[in-house]
């Protein structure tokens, strides 16, 4: 039982790991940044996997991701939806 269950862990684990990695990432540029409210607004190119096409949006994003980042920074980044808001899962200069 113990082996089905650990098999079973990992399995699961190993899907959400594809599932992350299998996340296209988009383009753009970083046009404001509010630490106060933890908000990022990023002019971008389509977000494939929101089914959406490039604009300027604002994002929701965790603590530290915005570090070493600032407007007019050009930007990879991974968007989703995070308890039911747009928020940036991933970041990175370009």
């Amino acid at each position: 039982m113990k082996l089905i269950y650990a098999l079973t862990l990992g399995l699961m684990t190993a899907t959400a790991a594809l599932a992350q990695e299998a996340m296209p990432q988009s383009h753009g540029t970083i046009t404001k940044i509010d630490t106060k409210w933890k908000k990022v607004t990023i002019d971008h190119g389509p977000l494939e996997n929101l089914d959406m096409p490039a604009m300027k949006m604002v994002f929701g994003y965790a603590d530290g991701m915005m570090d070493g980042l600032a407007e007019g920074a050009k930007v990879a980044f991974v968007a989703d939806r995070v308890n039911g808001k747009l928020a940036v899962t991933e970041i990175m200069a370009e």
